[in-house]
């Protein structure tokens, strides 16, 4: 079916008026009372979170070390979102309702796992990991192997609820969610196309464990940025791990091959491939200023939302040193890697995707079935009714400005 076009996007920076009404709301619910003007102290979050849930689930499944990276990592990013974000009204109740969320989560998590642990002992087919950066083309290459039948995927619903539910509402609550950012955002979905049970990538699971980058997408939080990529990422890709094992047991798909994908993946590939020594890897690639180009339109559309002075010179600025960070530590992952790799350009994709994909399978050494690639044109076909494919008109805009 065909979208309902979003109206132009006039500039990097644009918002909808939807962001000052709730900014207007919110601050007036404060200064009448009716409401506590929301915390970022990491103890008030803390205390928030465990009027919900229970307190032993902090270290189920986890090691000391898992357990006090998240107490740090808390503490950084709170107090770079106090000193630097310059967060709006919307922007100060988003972080406070997220990061409560990110606690709550991490203790029913962990309560699962100390009362289910052979959970976390369950034997997994080895991942399919899509590497690359940040718009250049992971989640196309995502969601067309991820459409093959013989593999498996994480829904959308999944990567950002990833506590197990029965009955299963977490597609009724992503929906609302989606449903909240579409009002807020109308260029939401030329973005990124979302579906509520639509493969997706974990960022959700990243974010679980407070790794920065679903964060530093969304805020001007430098320091933050700095801290955790001078980090060990172990620990939070020990949760990723112990995330996905729940989940394919959730599912029953364990023995299916998942096909993962997130941006942040280039960064902290050895620290992945630790979890997946046995995975195998296709790396992206695309022209570095389209790349710079639409990384630095999406985190400008997010952050214009939750602040009223986002700075498009520092975006751009950001962006770039992004770019090249993910591409150092990615090369230098990528000389250690002895397993399959399969390499796949961005143009290649628009030319002829089906040839692409061939080659991917033939890299990897699987076998592109009769279904598979009648499900793949499917897919193919879905997204070339998507709204995102408005976003590179957009960037065109923006550059001719």
């Amino acid at each position: 079916m065909p979208f309902t076009k979003p109206p132009a996007r006039p500039h990097p920076l644009a918002r909808s008026p939807h962001v000052e009404r709730a900014n207007r709301w919110l601050e007036s619910l404060w200064e009448r009372g009716f409401a506590n003007k929301p915390s970022l102290d990491p103890a008030v979050l803390w205390e928030k979170a465990l009027k919900d849930s229970p307190a032993a689930g902090e270290a189920g499944g986890r090691s000391a070390q898992d357990v006090a990276d998240f107490r740090e990592r808390l503490i950084a990013l709170t107090h770079a979102l106090q000193a630097e974000a310059r967060l709006n009204s919307l922007g100060l109740t988003i972080a406070h309702g997220q990061l409560v969320r990110v606690i709550r989560q991490r203790l029913e998590l962990g309560a699962l796992w100390a009362s289910t642990p052979d959970v976390l002992a369950h034997p997994m087919a080895p991942p399919i990991i899509v590497v690359g950066q940040m718009r250049s083309g992971t989640t196309r290459v995502h969601r067309l192997l991820a459409a093959d039948p013989a593999h498996a995927a994480t829904r959308f619903c999944d990567s950002w609820l990833p506590v197990p539910r029965r009955p299963d509402t977490r597609p009724a609550w992503s929906a609302l969610s989606l449903l909240a950012a579409r009002t807020l955002d109308p260029w939401l979905d030329s973005i990124h196309p979302f579906g509520v049970t639509r493969a997706d990538e974990e960022l959700g699971w990243l974010a679980c464990a407070l790794d920065h980058c679903a964060y530093e997408a969304q805020w001007r939080i430098p320091s933050f940025s700095a801290w955790s990529e001078a980090r060990d990422p172990a620990p939070v890709y020990r949760e990723f791990a112990r995330i996905l094992r729940t989940d394919a047991h959730f599912h029953g798909n364990a023995m299916q091959p998942r096909v993962l994908k997130v941006p942040q993946f280039a960064e902290d590939l050895p620290a992945l491939l630790e979890q997946f020594p046995e995975a195998r890897l296709v790396m992206t690639k695309r022209c570095q200023d389209d790349l710079a180009a639409s990384s630095a339109s999406l985190v400008a559309n997010q952050m214009t939302i939750q602040s009223d002075t986002p700075c498009i010179d520092w975006i751009r600025s950001e962006v770039q040193r992004k770019i090249a960070l993910r591409q150092e530590r990615m090369a230098e992952a990528r000389a250690a890697f002895t397993g399959p790799v399969a390499d796949v350009d961005f143009r290649d994709l628009d030319k002829d995707w089906e040839a692409a994909v061939a080659r991917i399978y033939a890299d990897l050494g699987l076998t592109l079935s009769p279904k598979a690639l009648a499900a793949m044109q499917a897919e193919q076909r879905r997204a070339c009714h998507s709204p995102h494919t408005e976003h590179a008109a957009q960037v065109a805009c923006f550059d001719a400005d």
